[in-house]
């Protein structure tokens, strides 16, 4: 397997120039400003690269919805604003290859008829932006970047914007709503993004992993990345993972590899002594899988549609049988009712009321009928808002109950956790 994402991770100071260079690193640009647009759009179609951002929708086919000569601006918009609680594989590639990210946001903006781009990073990720602020002055001074880029004919400028910590502003729309200054709240679609996004114009928003894939595949051709992964979900994809394992990380594996034999080879197994009782596999907001899926299910978006969950932003959290899920589940539902903008009613008051509940029960004064109540609110949650946070807890919600309902049921009667007793 070709490393696409980590084949620098190892190298001293790879966020620098030099170095990115002394691995080959914009030796796509080239290859790229040879190709019309629409022959790179049509390259990353049969890449069959899906937006790694948990969406996991064609990133060619998504920007071939940008409307050519519109009269407009076009603009892409680099989603870096993550705060997926358990993913950390962006933060990475911010960190240790910022280059690769820039080689591949002029890739996306060729291909799209953009010369002005926009990367979103996490307030937060201060560092981060550093960095990437350090290595967008290296690429301008070697003229990667700006007027007539190596010659082409191309300009494009790249500005970042550091966001202010709203989880919400990772959810596309919410983002261009913030980069234009106003308040991060999620439109409502359509009109989308690629007809009318950021300032009114046609946008294309994408994650940086995402990104990161195009220098591969311009440089190596579609057929290579194709070669790696499923039939439809091809490539490779960077996993972080947390919990109770020997080696938690960010690791790149070809997509349809055992989540399993990752936990194993890759994380290096449970810690001593650790039983494993069940694995989110993308992210928080994802259904969780018990201990006899995590058997069979492989890392690919159709295995884990087949399990009724999904490989979202590819945050491997681990839970073991001395965890209690009661507690899991209630800190997750306090981060997305923190998180709800409020705009949408059961969103608002959705996961509040999940919050209270599952608290109620934790501290020993929960009810029988609890249970359901929470799956009832759940159903009221999924595809009733704006964007897709009321569904981050409401899916987990009601997979927890759903696969763990016994445990919920025992800490309900017994007013405690059963984890407690000795």
């Amino acid at each position: 397997m070709d490393l696409v994402l980590t084949k620098n991770f190892d190298l001293p100071d790879a966020f620098s120039l030099p170095v990115y260079e002394g691995r080959g690193g914009y030796s796509s640009l080239k290859k790229l400003f040879s190709l019309k647009p629409d022959e790179v759009i049509e390259e990353v179609k049969k890449s069959g690269l899906r937006g790694r951002g948990g969406a996991g929708f064609s990133a060619g086919m998504k920007w071939g919805f940008i409307p050519k000569n519109s009269g407009k601006e076009t603009y892409l918009c680099v989603n870096a604003d993550e705060g997926e609680p358990g993913t950390f594989k962006d933060r990475a590639l911010l960190l240790k290859d910022p280059h690769r990210l820039i080689e591949g946001t002029i890739i996306g903006s060729y291909a799209i008829g953009c010369h002005t781009a926009y990367i979103y990073i996490r307030g937060e990720f201060f560092r981060e932006y550093k960095i990437l602020e350090q290595a967008l002055s290296e690429a301008k001074a070697k003229r990667y970047l700006g007027e007539n880029i190596l010659g082409s004919g191309y300009d494009l400028e790249i500005y970042t914007h550091r966001g202010a910590g709203g989880y919400i502003c990772g959810e596309e729309t919410a983002l261009i709503e913030s980069l234009e200054g106003k308040r991060g709240y999620p439109r409502i679609k359509p009109p989308f993004p690629a007809i009318q996004g950021l300032f009114g114009c046609p946008t294309a928003v994408n994650n940086v992993e995402t990104v990161c894939a195009l220098p591969y595949i311009i440089e190596k051709g579609a057929g290579a990345y194709k070669k790696m992964g499923t039939e439809k979900s091809s490539g490779t994809k960077l996993f972080s993972i947390s919990g109770p394992v020997n080696q938690p990380g960010v690791y790149e594996v070809e997509m349809g590899f055992p989540l399993r034999k990752f936990l194993q080879e890759q994380a290096g197994g449970l810690r001593p002594g650790k039983i494993l009782k069940g694995v989110i596999p993308g992210g928080s907001s994802m259904p969780i899988l018990n201990a006899e899926e995590v058997e069979q299910v492989t890392l690919d978006y159709e295995s884990m549609n087949k399990f009724g969950t999904f490989l979202g932003s590819g945050g491997v959290i681990v839970i073991d049988e001395d965890y209690c899920l009661v507690k899991a589940l209630r800190i997750l539902a306090r981060f997305y009712a923190h998180e709800s903008c409020g705009q949408c009613s059961p969103c608002r008051e959705g996961t509040g009321w999940v919050h209270k509940i599952l608290k109620r029960i934790e501290e020993g004064e929960g009810k029988a009928s609890d249970l359901d109540l929470l799956l009832d609110i759940s159903d009221n949650m999924i595809g009733q808002t704006i964007c897709v946070l009321a569904d981050s807890i409401a899916m987990p919600t009601k997979a927890f109950i759903t696969k763990f309902r016994k445990e919920f049921e025992d800490h309900i009667s017994l007013k405690k956790c059963p984890k407690t007793i000795a």
